[in-house]
């Protein structure tokens, strides 16, 4: 099948052609006819497949097939998402679609000025995407409405509902007419997110293709076993050795993300970190500069990473296990995209454990586990018995206890392990 089998028009054609695009993938296959009838979708698909396009192409060929004039604030598509860099990313990928249609389009989300956005919503839009935060604030100032939306779309819909979006959403959908035609999807499918689908949908036609939860088939997965002390020695030296030109690294704390781009910085490697505290500033130019290969290393919180879309990415590193499984699936999709071959590394700890079962579990999976050479398990590391799962830095600094006995008594030995606790002294 090619894109002219898709019944689109000839402006859509011509800006698929020259992104390079011949043969749709199989979620924009089974998807686009479906939107082209009018029909709800509820649509389960890996990042990286093509899911963007699937449903930006026939929305683009409904609204301009069927020209309305535009009216002072309103809207008459809706892509909601979760995260500033997925919204930009949607936007690009709408422009460049649109690019011979006269089509008004525009994207909204904060840390920048509401300014030029008040200017962009006065004389109405054909296709809006946008944040809940910021789409929220512009409701509540009147200067968008929604009464006359003819189609809404949740992208990454479990990623807003792990962000606590779920009020914010229904908060939207308020303002919603009843009769609209609904595009929801999402990569994993959780009972709350079936939930949410349940009330959103008016008789879905479900498309998956590929099994619920799943990761892609090109990604190799590999779990590196390694007592947290040295996690960051690791990774440093792995990086080094095996010469990783661009990786993308997934802290689980914004100060942890820091802290290790800049332990990485010491050590030679050219990192930079972002997440929700960096300026949209820093973080749009920090994205364009790993893209385009000027930053070896990005460090990054999961929700600043929503977006980061490289097609030929080649590795993603879990320094932190997620706090849930289901965003391990989102983590190691950023790799592997377009039918692409990909590597992700997990680094697990005694404590880690646990996760990486819940993993298993998820992904129906077996994980395989390695020792990198001069990293076996040191005993003298003391670990929780209960898998507590908290990375590092979420954790209190480890402090020796007080010791009463004669100091001249303690060995050489345990002031270095004392020194490597306390994050005094690399550890040789």
């Amino acid at each position: 099948m090619q894109f002219t089998d898709l019944a689109l028009a000839p402006p859509i054609l011509t800006a698929i052609a020259e992104q390079g695009y011949q043969t749709p993938t199989p979620i924009q296959q089974q998807t686009i006819p479906l939107i082209l009838q009018g029909k709800d979708v509820l649509g389960g698909a890996q990042t990286g497949t093509g899911k963007t396009a699937a449903f930006t192409l026939p929305i683009l060929q409904k609204l301009s097939s069927e020209p309305t004039p535009l009216v002072a604030k309103q809207v008459r598509c809706l892509i909601l998402t979760p995260t500033r860099e997925l919204a930009q990313q949607v936007a690009d990928n709408v422009a460049a679609y649109a690019r011979h249609l006269p089509l008004k389009t525009a994207v909204f989300y904060g840390g920048v000025s509401v300014n030029p956005q008040l200017e962009q919503a006065a004389g109405g839009l054909d296709i809006l995407i946008a944040t809940p935060g910021r789409l929220l604030d512009h409701l509540h100032q009147q200067s968008i409405s929604l009464y006359q939306l003819e189609v809404l779309v949740l992208d990454e819909a479990d990623r807003m509902l792990d962000m606590g979006f779920i009020h914010d959403i229904r908060r939207i959908m308020a303002k919603l007419p009843p009769k609209r035609q609904t595009l929801f999807f999402s990569a994993t499918f959780s009972p709350e997110i079936k939930t949410l689908a349940d009330s959103l949908l008016d008789n879905p036609v479900l498309v998956e293709v590929a099994k619920a939860n799943s990761t892609a088939a090109g990604v190799e997965q590999l779990a590196y076993r390694v007592d947290s002390q040295r996690k960051r020695e690791l990774i440093s030296e792995v990086i080094g050795k095996k010469n990783w030109q661009q990786v993308l690294i997934f802290s689980r704390t914004k100060f942890g993300a820091d802290r290790l781009s800049k332990q990485l910085q010491l050590d030679g490697i050219d990192a930079q970190a972002i997440h929700g505290d960096k300026s949209q500033g820093h973080r749009t130019k920090v994205l364009q500069d790993f893209k385009e290969g000027k930053v070896r290393v990005l460090v990054a919180t999961d929700i600043a990473a929503r977006g980061l879309d490289i097609e030929e990415l080649p590795i993603v590193v879990n320094y932190d296990l997620p706090h849930q499984a289901e965003d391990y699936v989102h983590r190691i999709g950023r790799t592997g995209r377009a039918g692409n071959v990909g590597l992700a590394v997990t680094l697990v700890t005694p404590d880690d454990l646990p996760m990486l079962k819940e993993i298993e579990l998820l992904t129906k999976q077996v994980i395989t586990q390695q020792v990198f050479a001069g990293y076996e398990h040191d005993p003298r590391f003391n670990h929780s018995s209960k898998g507590t799962h908290k990375a590092a830095d979420e954790q209190d600094e480890v402090k020796p206890k007080k010791k009463f006995s004669n100091n001249r008594k303690l060995s050489q030995e345990k002031a270095r392990l004392r020194a490597e606790l306390t994050g005094k002294k690399r550890p040789r």
